[in-house]
């Protein structure tokens, strides 16, 4: 009993390793996200103080090009609009991590008392 105890545990506190694992990853996205809407956060309040009737530009590779104002404006606004979209998805999957990553830890709390039962049963019997 106490083998198959430790062999389920063993498992269980894999699964959470992996649970771990994915849940630094979706982490590290979050924050890359978070990154690049304050890029984009920065460029639209930069464009904001361009008038218009100057000139904007785009780098594309090792070229600039020419762009019209409100064609800029727009792009930077859908960029943003994608990027707190993404934020979202990531922090609702975030927040389902941290339910799975709890109701594991509470298995394995468990699984840990029955294993450590077993054995001082086991020892008992000796």
């Amino acid at each position: 009993m106490a083998e198959e105890l430790q062999k389920k545990l063993q498992l269980e506190v894999e699964n959470f390793q992996a649970l771990q694992k994915q849940y630094q990853k979706t982490l590290s996205v979050r924050q890359q996200l978070g990154g690049q809407l304050f890029e984009s956060e920065t460029v639209k309040s930069e464009l904001d103080l361009v008038k218009k009737d100057q000139e904007v530009y785009k780098l594309i590779g090792p070229v600039l090009i020419k762009q019209d104002l409100e064609e800029a404006l727009q792009n930077v606004n859908k960029r943003m609009d994608y990027i707190k979209g993404e934020l979202k998805r990531i922090d609702d999957t975030i927040t389902d991590m941290e339910k799975k990553q709890d109701t594991q830890r509470d298995l394995l709390n468990k699984l840990q008392q029955q294993y450590q039962k077993a054995q001082l049963s086991a020892g008992g019997k000796n």
